[in-house]
């Protein structure tokens, strides 16, 4: 009997009668003969309410209340899930991450699963139960209420999915969102974008950290990891939707895969700092300290001797960075911040990136035809990203979708053609 791990986001649980809906899917894996964990969100907008509603106390709450406030929308989500699956005559229990635990790191806001205890989960699937399970949330060693951040419920599905062994026996974990599956682009910036109907692992953690939001990379690197197979699926219908998976020969016989767009970024430039050995060990570690993530680093030498330092955050994250950097320069006792605010960052993945040429010539040309100025360029084996103003974002998404020709079955392969 193979295990199903359904993860439910707050789209699809925005009202009692879309939670009946959901109940009504983990019955139905049940009846095929699964063995059924379900991981919930906070309902529709429930955290975003939560967050609005703690700002009105106070300025900046301290980010362990933030924690114990955050935490108690999945725990209405889980009470009544279960309520919705026991009037339909299921065997159901809910359950809060530290009943299962679920264990993670001390940085609240943004904890990391450590390890997951799946002994309770076994015993309650073991008595015919199907387990409603609150995403998003955790408990650290020392017995504090933690979050796991944004996609936080992708990622504890995944771990779960992962803890008992989905995979290695059959199975799946299958996330249910408000789209059909995972696309060439996003239909919101590109309508001729097309639903893929499998992509690898390494594909799909590209897509997510360049802006995909179907699915937060940190699931996909669980997935990943322990070869989970992720089924990424509409809770609106039955349709099938687009599967995750290893990857295979036939996968890089496709150059490119997907577009993406991150449309809310700044970029910080750092002038005048030390160009010497240790300088950027001291800037990007203040900036780690603050929990920052970055992205497009790029450095210069100047004429006088001294570098500059460039790199994007997103935009959220820009109060949080510009202290942090600088602390670094006091401590360097030199340098200035500029900081740019409103760049978009538009990527193209593929595998077969690694085989074939002409995908960097080919999208830089699009971006050129569109009247679009790229500020900066960074590559990896199987992508290539530029940074544009703000305001062209999703053109240049729309530019680079169709130069790739994404919108056909038959996507791009092999050099690019007027190249």
């Amino acid at each position: 009997m193979a295990i199903v791990v359904q993860k439910f986001g707050g789209s699809s649980l925005a009202d009692p009668p879309q939670i009946r809906r959901c109940a009504r899917r983990a019955v139905a894996a049940r009846d095929r003969g699964h063995e059924v964990v379900v991981v919930v969100s906070a309902m529709g907008d429930t955290t975003d309410s939560l967050v609005r509603l703690a700002s009105q106390v106070i300025e900046k709450p301290s980010q362990r209340e933030m924690d114990m406030l955050l935490a108690t929308g999945e725990q209405v989500s889980i009470a009544l899930m279960t309520m919705a699956l026991h009037r339909l005559g299921a065997d159901a229990v809910s359950m809060i991450a530290a009943q299962i635990g679920i264990i993670t790191d001390e940085i609240h806001t943004q904890a990391r699963i450590r390890s997951i205890d799946a002994r309770c989960l076994r015993e309650e699937l073991d008595g015919g139960r199907i387990v409603v399970v609150a995403g998003f949330q955790g408990m650290s060693s020392d017995g504090q209420v933690t979050t796991l951040g944004r996609g936080g419920s992708d990622t504890t599905a995944v771990a779960i999915a992962a803890a008992l062994g989905v995979g290695d026996e059959g199975g799946a974990c299958e996330i249910y969102t408000d789209v059909a599956g995972v696309h060439t682009a996003d239909p919101k910036y590109v309508p001729n974008a097309r639903k893929l109907p499998r992509i690898s692992y390494a594909e799909m953690l590209e897509l997510a950290s360049l802006g995909a939001g179907v699915l937060h990379p940190r699931a996909v690197m669980f997935g990943q990891k322990y070869s989970v197979p992720i089924h990424i699926r509409c809770s609106a219908n039955a349709d099938e939707g687009t599967l995750i998976v290893k990857e295979n020969a036939a996968m890089e016989k496709v150059t490119v895969v997907g577009c993406a767009l991150k449309a809310d970024l700044d970029r910080i430039s750092i002038r005048g700092v030390p160009n010497s050995p240790g300088t950027q060990a001291i800037v990007f570690g203040a900036i780690a300290d603050a929990n920052v993530l970055v992205d497009d680093i790029m450095q210069t030498q100047t004429t006088s001797g001294s570098a500059n330092i460039s790199f994007t955050v997103e935009h959220q994250d820009l109060a949080e960075v510009k202290p942090a950097v600088q602390r670094a320069l006091d401590q360097l006792g030199c340098g200035e911040i500029a900081v740019e605010v409103g760049v978009a960052k538009v990527s193209v993945v593929g595998l077969g990136m690694r085989t074939h040429s002409g995908v960097a010539a080919a999208m830089f040309k699009a971006l050129g035809d569109a009247g679009i100025d790229i500020k900066n360029i960074t590559t990896s084996e199987i992508k290539v990203s530029c940074i544009v103003p703000k305001e062209d974002g999703p053109r240049a998404l729309q530019a680079v979708h169709d130069a790739f020709g994404l919108q056909n079955p038959t996507i791009f392969q092999g050099k690019a053609p007027h190249v």
